[in-house]
């Protein structure tokens, strides 16, 4: 289940106290968890709780609530990373290419870059042809790609990592 996201109400880095650091922290890693047990596990009263929650939501510091899909239980048990360069006469093209992509349903990941490469691309697929028909249909057979290069991801972690976990 995913809520509508928030627009940020101010500009700017939110002013977070300790509290929000660790509701935030405790969403992150359940964000079903019950308001009843997110307040008892932070330390303070429910309707306290709900209060600072709400709060984050209305700053745009949680923008929404969604549920984590294994891939590989829908038969998506390989991921891969796709570079692509476009060739320079072709840049004018690069909105309509990522419109493009983003509609693609392997498409788990689009990344807008600067450097070498134009786009990184996070595909979910059932299997390397599957990967390698993505590549020629969506990439490959595009007169404004000049390159790609494809990588295969062994492991992918999501988790609130301990450097993020310093930051909040």
């Amino acid at each position: 289940m995913t809520d509508a996201p928030q627009e940020p109400r101010s500009t700017g880095p939110a002013q977070l106290d300790d509290l929000d650091r660790e509701i935030i922290a405790r969403l992150h890693e359940n964000a079903r968890i019950p308001n009843v047990d997110l307040a008892r596990a932070v330390g303070i009263s429910p309707s306290t709780c709900l209060a600072r929650v709400r709060s984050l939501r209305e700053r745009g510091v949680i923008r929404r609530y969604t549920a984590e899909i294994d891939p590989a239980a829908l038969g998506y048990t390989l991921q891969a990373l796709v570079s692509v360069r476009i060739r320079p006469g072709a840049r004018h093209l690069m909105e309509q290419i990522s419109d493009d992509l983003r509609r693609e349903p392997e498409v788990a990941q689009l990344f807008f870059l600067g450097g070498t490469e134009d786009f990184l691309i996070h595909v979910r697929v059932r299997d390397s042809e599957h990967v390698r028909q993505f590549v020629l249909k969506n990439l490959s057979a595009n007169p404004a790609v000049a390159l790609t290069e494809t990588n295969l991801v062994f492991e992918h972690h999501t988790a609130l990592t301990p450097g993020l976990r310093t930051v909040l």
